[in-house]
Formats: structure tokens, sequence, C-alpha cells
């Protein structure tokens, strides 16, 4: 028994629609059969930041586990981001847009395995206005849509299925975006921009096909307008998005601007509404466990 090792694993209990108790047993018997010592933290909504990081102080965990979407993930990672401590991701959210983007596979039984493995990666986090953005972050219609969702009752991808069409009807788009890199200032108008470290969306959308999230880059994507043949695109594999329907900068710092103030959202989470972001890379500051195509097809 590695009497001083152990496994830390955050649960969110309210995330998604799944069983957490049967997610946590499985995890506990791996943990114990590989020899580790186990111990569990379920969120709370309160001070769960602080808690963590105090227990990563006290037990020194080599490995931190966590079981929830993407906000919950967001949330551990700022916790071990640059510390020698992998991260593993068990989806157990609504759109699970990050276990989407990584290829995570749906069984508890290969998560689990993955989640163990010892194959590994560095991955690009993002800062926006202080925060961080291991995924996706935008601002316009679908950061509506996320707010629609967490305010309303219902959970799960039918939650978001009964919020697009209200949220397409309300919507004051199409927004005035100004947007200033190391190459210049432009300015455009759309329905959503959309700051990628990764290329999916939850639902699968491929927005950012040549995204990569070790590369020391993110992508500005100003999505003009709501065209139902270039959003089927972004179902493919290698979308051939038109120049009129998106436009695209690759950068590794962005200021964004807007008139008024538009609904913005980080990973999944609502964060309010804002008129000014300020975005910048911190290349290959989190550690975690992926499968192993996913670390072959990234390898730079």
């Amino acid at each position: 028994m590695k009497s001083e090792n152990y496994i830390l694993l955050v649960v969110n209990p309210i995330a998604g629609d799944s069983e957490k108790e049967a997610i946590i047993a499985a995890i506990k018997d791996e943990t114990i059969k590989r020899g580790y010592n186990f111990k569990l933290y379920k969120t709370t909504g309160k001070d769960d930041r602080e808690s963590i990081e105090a227990l990563i102080s006290e037990y020194k965990p080599s490995r931190v586990l966590v079981a929830g979407g993407d906000g919950t993930i967001s949330l551990v990672a700022e916790s071990v981001c640059e510390k020698q401590i992998i991260l593993g991701i068990i989806p157990a959210g609504s759109a699970n847009g990050m276990a989407v983007n990584f290829d995570l596979p749906d069984t508890l039984s290969e998560q689990i395995a993955i989640a163990f493995s010892d194959c590994t990666m560095k991955i690009d986090v993002l800062y926006i206005n202080g925060k961080m953005c291991l995924h996706i972050a935008d601002l316009g219609i679908n950061a509506e849509l996320v707010k629609n969702y967490e305010t309303s009752g219902v959970r799960g991808k039918l939650g978001y299925f009964l919020q697009s069409i209200p949220t397409l009807i309300n919507s004051e788009s199409p927004f005035q975006f100004t947007i200033e890199t190391g190459e210049g200032i432009i300015e455009k108008s759309g329905i959503l921009l959309a700051i990628a470290n990764a290329n999916k969306f939850g639902t699968g959308a491929k927005i950012n096909p040549n995204g990569r999230m070790n590369d020391g880059k993110f992508e500005v994507l100003i999505f003009r307008n709501l065209d139902f043949i270039e959003i089927f695109k972004t179902m493919n594999d290698q979308p051939d998005m038109s120049s009129d329907f998106v436009s695209v900068i690759s950068t590794d710092n962005a200021k964004i601007r807007s008139i008024k103030t538009i609904p913005f959202q980080i990973d999944g989470e609502f964060i309010g509404e804002v008129n000014e972001l300020e975005v910048s890379i911190g290349q290959e500051k989190l550690l975690m466990a992926l499968p192993e195509n996913f670390c072959k097809l990234n390898t730079t």
C-alpha cells in the first residue's frame, strides 16, 4: 500500500443527470486496487476552490480526478494548474464540451482507465479578464443560451433544447465587435464571437478545426449570421466553412470590445454581461491524463 499517496476525487453532485454514487464507487474501487488512498470531496457551491486547495495541500495527491461538467473541471483545473499533479476527468455534466474535445469514450470503465493512465499531456490555458478558460468562451447568442439554461428548471441536453428557440427569438444580435491583437485592429459584426482553445462545442459542432490545445495560440472566431447550411457543416470532421459565415484570427493575446454589454460565458458557465475582454494564453500549464490517440494527434 502506498500509504502516503492519495487520489483525490472531486464530484459535483448536481451536474448533469448521471448517477454520481456509481461513479464514486467505481473510482474508489479502482483507486484501492491500484494501491492508492482515496479521498472524496463533493462540491457545495460555497468556498469549493478553497476547500479543494486545502485538501491538495494536506494530502498532496499525485492525481486529482473530477466528475462533473465543464464548470467543475475548470474549478479543479485552477487548483492544480502549474503543479505536477495529473488531472483526470470523468464527464458528468450536461454538454461535456471538454470530454468531446478530448475524444473521451462514453463508457465509465474506459473513462476511468484513461483517468488513471500514464498517457499525459500538458495543455494550454486561457486567461480572460483574470478567469481561466480551458475550452471555449464566447460572447453573444450561445452565452445567452447558457444564461437562459441556468435560470430554467430543466437540466441536461433537454434543457438546452427547450431554451434554444426563445433565445433565438429574443436575442439582440447581431453585435458589433472590435478586436485588437498584435497584428492590428479589426471591426466585425456577428451573432457570436468565440474565443477557442479547443475545437468543438459540447454538441460536437467543430467550430475551430485548426485549433490545438498545446500550440501556444488561441482562435477568435466571429460568426456573422445564422446560416443553417454552414452550421450543419460544423458537424463534419473537417468542416469547410465559408469566410462569409465565420472570420478567424489566430493569436496569443487579444483585446475585445463592444459598444454595448453582451452575454458572456466561459466553459459552459454564464459569467455576466461585458463589453470588454482581455485574453492571453498560458502555454502548457495543465497536466492531464488523456486518450492515447488524442496525445498522438496533438504532439508538437
